[in-house]
């Protein structure tokens, strides 16, 4: 029992490794100015390393101290989540365009007539080799400490599970088995929560002293996603202790049936087999399906896990961490009670086979109906000045008539939101000359004096911080639409396994789930955050550019982000 508690708290914390790095997926976007593609292909990178060994060593499974081999994959676990931490310590502090001089810069992006633009703004200036080179390496450490976050993954589930089933009795064993299942659920949750809660300190908490001039709603707020890397690999290394104290063996559980085997003794005998099985188990229609079936539901669950806040972001102009609350809060659990309720319906009613796919069919068919109307529930993109609107947009260059005359630097990105109800990428773009600055606390109060916001004739003035999408009193039925939808999908989760597990023969059954899981992970949990990257990327229609290179996204189609 001591085994399965120490199993629990290693697998939760592995999983908030990984979870939390996809609920602080667009806050590193933002930081080091990656494509969506580039970090969906980050989210999934851990499966490569993964999925190269996982044949292995459950070959090995049999031959080799489990205990002390889940310990080692553990501690490479840990080191992985301190290396994604490591761009953190590596970089210069984040830098963004602002009004007030500060001591990063004395340039400003209000509007400045006659002031030649030189020197240009504070993104034109970081663009030296060092700085392009500073972000390769980022890029490589992330990738590097992905590969080993799947590495060290490996022994931990299959060891682990084959373990416990070999010295659990024959009645406790689906118990333990059904512990360790429910965690392995709560823990990407658990890593939303996580990242909800480090995502509203700044991010270089630790390399300024003194006020921080942005406000966690600022859309160039970047909040201090290194800081959850640190506490998960913590917990990581704490739970990895125990394992070196494990026996390799330990007497079985009062037995009651003979002493079984564990799955990875047959293993050796396949490899003779492998072609031969293989094929047998593809060529059977009902296992293929169900797998494929299986493999286009998780495509879609890898590719949402990893952006779903993001997209919460943009199309209710929410902060990072009320996104990932909402994720960690409602939808992850709603996903876990209807795992549940599905297990629990198989159960009460001993289904058939045929009762069991009937029940997938419906499940999913209830889930695509309630999901439909998250096609319409949301808003265009607000309206941005040279963006989305107004007379520059058919040469998409922001250099409105009202403003020629301030020589804007053309990278400058500091939205403010005009009288008019349109935003202005930054106070320059607006003509705005004067900013206005709370004594207290050197808060921005407006910018005033701005040619090209005009009321009644007059000049108006701007607020800081974007518009926003107006679109906050769709969120609740969004919320909790989507919630019901991934209740009735998830409902189907354990029928579909029992399809596999019935539906083949006996003697195949642990090779046949092994196969599973691989065409799972090489069809859908790879591929998956890529390709829902990428779509994401077609919906952009303002890129930051960094070094003339694209960058993060500044702005997005809203209603084709939402219906790709």
């Amino acid at each position: 029992q001591f085994f399965v508690f120490c199993h629990g708290l290693l697998q939760l914390s592995q999983l908030l490794v990984s979870g939390y790095l996809k609920s602080s997926i667009s806050t590193i976007e933002r930081r080091y100015g990656l494509s969506s593609q580039t970090s969906g292909l980050l989210a999934s990178f851990n499966e490569v390393g993964n999925t190269l060994l996982i044949v292995f060593i459950s070959y090995f499974g049999s031959r080799v101290h489990r205990p002390r081999f889940i310990g080692c994959g553990a501690i490479l676990v840990s080191l992985a989540g301190f290396l994604m931490s490591l761009p953190h310590f590596i970089t210069g502090p984040y830098e963004y365009d602002r009004s007030v001089a500060s001591m990063f810069s004395n340039t400003t992006d209000l509007c400045q007539p006659g002031v030649p633009r030189s020197q240009g703004n504070l993104s034109d200036a970081s663009c030296t080799p060092h700085a392009a080179r500073e972000n390769h390496e980022v890029l490589l450490v992330m990738f590097i400490a992905q590969v080993l976050l799947g590495i060290g993954g490996v022994p931990i589930q299959p060891f682990g599970i084959s373990y416990i089933d070999d010295f659990a009795s024959e009645r406790n064993s689906p118990l333990y088995l059904g512990i360790l299942f429910s965690v392995t659920i709560i823990g990407p949750g658990v890593g939303f929560m996580l990242g909800s809660a480090m995502l509203r300190f700044y991010v270089d908490i630790d390399k300024i002293t003194g006020e921080v001039q942005l406000t966690n709603k600022d859309p160039r707020w970047v909040g201090a996603w290194w800081l959850g890397f640190l506490v998960a690999a913590s917990l990581v290394a704490l739970s990895a202790v125990p394992y070196f104290f494990f026996p390799r063996e330990m007497p079985k559980e009062i037995n009651i049936l003979p002493y079984t085997s564990s799955v990875c003794n047959r293993f050796p005998l396949l490899l003779s087999d492998f072609p031969v099985v293989l094929l047998r188990n593809l060529r059977h229609p009902v296992y293929l399906l169900v797998v494929l079936a299986q493999v286009s539901v998780s495509a879609m669950v890898a590719g949402l896990a990893t952006f779903m806040g993001k997209f919460l972001e943009r199309q209710f102009s929410l902060t990072a961490s009320l996104a990932n609350m909402i994720i960690g809060a409602v939808n992850i659990p709603g996903a876990m009670v209807g795992i549940v309720v599905g297990g629990a319906i198989l159960k009460r009613f001993q289904m058939s086979l045929r009762q069991c796919s009937a029940m997938c069919v419906l499940g999913m068919f209830l889930c695509l109906l309630l999901a439909f109307p998250l096609l319409f529930l949301g808003c265009p993109t607000q309206k941005v000045a040279g963006v989305t609107y107004g007379e520059s947009s058919e040469f998409g260059h922001h250099a409105l008539e009202c403003n020629l005359q301030c020589n804007c630097p053309e990278k400058a990105y500091n939205p403010i939101c005009g009288s008019n109800a349109v935003e202005y990428i930054s106070p320059c773009s607006a003509g705005c000359r004067v900013v206005n600055i709370n004594a207290d606390n050197n808060a921005i109060l407006n910018y005033t004096n701005c040619s090209c916001i005009s009321e009644n004739g007059l000049m108006g003035f701007a607020k800081p911080g974007t518009c926003g999408t107006g679109c906050s009193h769709l969120f609740l039925p969004f919320v909790v639409l989507s919630c019901l939808a991934g209740i009735l999908a998830s409902t189907s989760h354990t029928p579909s396994f029992m399809l596999i597990l019935r539906s083949i023969q006996p003697e195949d059954k642990s090779f046949a789930v092994g196969i599973q899981f691989m065409l799972l992970r090489v069809l859908a949990w790879m591929p998956g955050p890529v390709l829902y990257g990428s779509a994401i990327d077609t919906t952009c229609i303002l890129w930051e550019k960094k070094c003339d290179k694209k960058a993060a996204c500044r702005y997005y189609d809203n209603n084709l982000f939402r219906q790709r």
